[in-house]
């Protein structure tokens, strides 16, 4: 039945609420996955008008279920990310999709599908704000909470991929300056 397939994928959601990323949030505590996700698809819809060549609503339904593998898995830091996990989590993701009905389930397989292959604009955008949001969310974090290892990050994750298009170019060239600024900060 429709209804207990939403209800059931629904309480699997919640899970995205419970598991916890990497990163602290700017109040010091630690960023839930629906978090990153709901500011992800909130990134996409402020940029829409900036697309208009490309199908922005693909684009934010990519933002909103890319972790969902995540609700079984938790989430895996991109630096400690192996193939292994990406199975794992690729396997999840297909075990998460027979949970919904005929067509969603084909659309959430598909969208999935597209981002791993990442050769359309609409996944190549998708990919660069997944990046992009995650170095914001750093800046926004205390420096006491940046490992050693992602001082680089700050500076290097997403920034080639950025340059695709002209306006996530500029973000990212924003972003990177509030990195320095933030690194240059904790130097004095």
């Amino acid at each position: 039945m429709h209804e207990e397939s939403v209800l059931k994928f629904l309480k699997l959601s919640e899970q995205l609420k419970c598991n916890t990323r990497h990163c602290e949030t700017s109040s010091g505590r630690k960023e839930s996955v629906a978090e990153h996700c709901f500011r992800l698809v909130l990134f996409a819809w402020l940029l829409k008008d900036d697309f208009p060549d490309l199908d922005m609503e693909k684009v934010m339904h990519m933002c909103l279920i890319h972790d969902m593998g995540e609700a079984v898995t938790g989430d895996i830091p991109c630096f400690e990310k192996t193939d292994e996990a990406r199975a794992v989590e690729g396997s999840e993701i297909r075990n998460i999709a027979e949970m919904l009905d005929g067509s969603r389930r084909q659309e959430f397989l598909d969208l999935h599908r597209e981002m791993e292959e990442n050769v359309t604009e609409e996944a190549r955008l998708f990919h660069i704000l997944d990046k992009m949001e995650a170095v914001i969310q750093h800046n926004e974090s205390d420096l006491s909470t940046w490992l050693p290892l992602e001082y680089d990050l700050q500076m290097t994750y997403g920034v080639e991929e950025a340059r695709e298009f002209a306006v996530t170019g500029k973000l990212r060239d924003l972003v990177l300056e509030e990195s320095r600024k933030k690194i240059m900060e904790k130097e004095k």
